[in-house]
Formats: structure tokens, C-alpha cells, sequence
């Protein structure tokens, strides 16, 4: 495994970083989620004997799971990997009140300290009136000095000029995680200025929330040779020679040993390499149409419409050429047997899913224009 300079904290963070989204999980008998503990616990200790030390989750993440599980996981290593979690300021009225969420999330992560605390997905309407005029930096920087928090961190959904707006005034935050890959470089200019500025660099989505980890010609189409598309986007990220660190959510140990096996590359991607295929992609413009990462931030819907499902069903026609696999399994959505998935006809319209979606979609508009397309296949 490589390790990277993990801007001005003194810490070197492995190249690949596990993102604890979306672990196994399974409903009981009850219908309530559960982790597959084992083989979470499996794959978090393999990462770890392959060289990751970065491991990031967050209050919701797998049905409120994700940090009692990584920290059982990762209790017998503890002191030798950096553990990554959040806050939700939007939740949030007053300083007492943020510590109290980092103090649940110790409880769950059975730790007393978090390597790296974020204020969570935020953007600058909630720097601005919430972060600061709550002080929750300040109140961050004592929970610091009593040793509860090591580094205070933010996760960012906003526009690029917003991101610059809360590194020249965010006095004490020392990481960012935000969004990259090849086919999201909008934040590219803020990483080389937040690396600059001082701040270690954690990089989300780097596979485009799995839509580049599918089998498609888009590494020939950038002049990349043989290599499969995720390799290419993981090493696109990585030769970033800002980026301190890939996130990958991965599922299986063999997602694990793929990935760390270029996580461990000296060179990801020369920077003659790097530049060639970001100029390439300039020629691959309809890769952008609807960008959905499947994050599900715009679920639960009041209709039930699985937006993430019925976007990965549009991905696959749009970008992979995958038209019958497409249409195979929207209408595997739509037309179940035991539960009929609800569609754009089922909207109502209420706006709660554009609200909430951190790539700022037109998701009515979308669910209409991806159903007619789909069923004209």
C-alpha cells in the first residue's frame, strides 16, 4: 500500500480508504436491518493486513449500523488505523448539542476518540448559519484539546466558489472529503487550492458511485489500453498527485484485494498519463447526463419511487450502452411480482428528493424523461 501526506496533520494515510456506506447487510424476521458482522469484520481486517488505514462511516450510514459495526470490527486494531465519522449540523441547535453527537458516536464506535470528525455534507448556507454563528469550530477545537477529536474535518456537497468560501474561513478544519472521479472533475481547482491551503484531501465516489465499476469500453475510448474502467477511474482519482486518499465501498474481500492492488501502485497514473485522459473525457460529454451517484440521500420517497434504482437502470443504457440489461431490470422494478416498484407516474411532485440530492438533479423531470426513453427500448 502507498501512503500520502495527509496534508498538515502529520499523518500518512493509505492511497485507498475503506467507505463504510454500504456493508452487507440483511433484514431479520422482524424486518429490521442487520449487519453482516463477519463479514464486515472479514473485509475490514483483510484491507488492513493489505495496508488501509482509513476508514470512514457515519451516523446513517446502513440503516444507523455502520459505526457499531466497524467498531467492533476494528476494536482489536484500534490504535493502528485512523477511523472517520460525522456530523449531521442540520440536526443540530447549539454547541451541546453537536457534542452530543459526537459523544453517541464514540458510544456506538466504542472508542473515546474519533481520528477524524466531519461536519457532515455541508454546504455554505450551513457554514454561514449554523457552523458559525452556533460555534461549533470552536466547540470542535476544545473537543480537540480534551483528545476527543484528532482532526476536525468537513464533507462537502456544494458548488466549487462555496468550497473556497469555507477553506478561507473555516479556521481549524484540516481535511476535506469531497466529490471526484472522472466524470465529476468540477472540484478539481479547489483540490489543488485546498492542498495549498494545508488541508489533507479525501477523495468520495471515486468510481462515480459504481457507474464506472461496470464492464464497458470507456478505458479504450480514453486512450487507456486494456485496463477495466474501474482500475482506470481509481487510478485517475490517485494520480491526482493532490489526493491524499480514494474511498472505495466495497462489499466483498475481493473488492478489497482489487483495490488495495492499486492502491499499492508507486504511480497510479504518470502525469502525461493523467492529463491525456482528462483531456479525452472532453470528448465524452453525454457520460454526464443524469449523474446520479446512488448516494440515496433522496430517499425515503413520500411514494415510494426508488430513484436510485430507476437512475442505475437509465446508467446503464446512457453511459455503458447496456440498453437490454436497461430495460431488463426496470422492468424487473417496475413489474415485481411481490412489490411493484413505484415510477414518475407515481409522483406527486412534492420536491422533497431535489431538496435533499447533493448533485442538485432535476429529479421530477428526470423520472419522466428516464421511464420514457426505458420503455421506448
Amino acid at each position: 500500500m502507498q501512503y500520502r501526506k495527509h496534508g498538515n496533520t502529520g499523518i500518512q494515510i493509505s492511497a485507498l480508504g475503506f467507505g463504510c456506506m454500504r456493508l452487507p447487510e440483511y433484514q431479520d424476521e422482524k424486518g429490521d436491518w442487520q449487519i453482516e458482522q463477519e463479514k464486515v469484520k472479514e473485509m475490514l481486517l483483510r484491507a488492513y493486513e493489505l495496508g488501509v488505514n482509513y476508514f470512514d462511516t457515519a451516523p446513517y450510514y446502513c440503516h444507523h449500523n455502520s459505526e457499531i459495526a466497524i467498531g467492533k470490527a476494528l476494536s482489536p486494531i484500534r490504535d493502528k488505523v485512523y477511523i472517520s465519522t460525522k456530523c449531521d449540523v442540520s440536526k443540530v441547535s447549539s454547541a451541546d448539542e453537536y457534542e452530543g453527537c459526537l459523544e453517541e458516536s464514540l458510544r456506538k464506535l466504542g472508542t473515546d476518540y474519533v481520528d477524524f470528525y466531519h461536519f457532515w455534507g455541508i454546504n455554505q448556507k450551513e457554514f454561514d448559519e449554523i457552523i458559525v454563528p452556533l460555534g461549533l469550530l470552536d466547540r470542535a477545537k476544545e473537543l480537540k484539546k480534551r483528545g476527543k477529536i484528532r482532526h476536525i474535518s468537513f464533507s462537502f456537497h456544494d458548488k466549487p466558489e462555496a468550497l473556497k468560501h469555507i477553506i478561507d474561513n473555516g479556521d481549524g478544519l484540516e481535511t476535506v472529503l469531497l466529490q471526484y472521479n472522472l466524470l465529476d472533475r468540477a472540484n478539481e481547482e479547489m483540490i489543488d487550492y485546498a492542498a495549498k491551503k494545508g488541508l489533507g484531501i479525501v477523495v468520495m465516489g471515486p468510481v462515480g458511485g459504481g457507474r464506472l465499476a461496470a464492464p464497458t469500453e470507456l478505458s479504450q475510448k480514453l486512450g487507456s489500453g486494456n485496463l477495466h474502467t474501474y482500475e482506470l477511474a481509481l487510478r485517475f482519482v490517485l494520480g491526482n498527485k493532490n489526493v491524499c486518499c480514494a474511498l472505495s465501498g466495497m462489499q466483498t474481500v475481493e473488492m478489497v484485494e482489487q483495490n488495495a492492488a492499486i492502491g499499492s501502485l508507486p504511480q497510479p497514473m504518470s502525469e502525461e498519463q493523467w492529463k491525456k485522459v482528462g483531456d479525452s473525457l472532453d470528448n465524452l460529454k453525454k457520460f454526464s447526463e443524469l449523474y446520479c451517484t446512488g448516494c440515496a440521500y433522496c430517499q425515503p420517497c413520500p411514494k415510494n419511487i426508488n430513484i436510485p434504482k430507476i437512475f442505475q437502470a437509465y446508467t446503464y443504457h446512457n453511459v455503458y450502452g447496456l440498453s437490454e440489461l436497461a430495460k431488463k431490470t426496470y422492468l424487473g422494478y417496475v413489474n415485481n411480482e411481490k412489490e411493484p416498484g413505484a415510477t414518475a407516474a407515481d409522483c406527486i411532485g412534492c420536491g422533497q428528493c431535489e431538496e435533499k440530492c447533493p448533485q442538485h438533479l432535476q429529479i421530477r423531470e428526470l423520472l419522466q424523461m428516464v421511464d420514457e426513453k426505458l420503455m421506448a427500448l
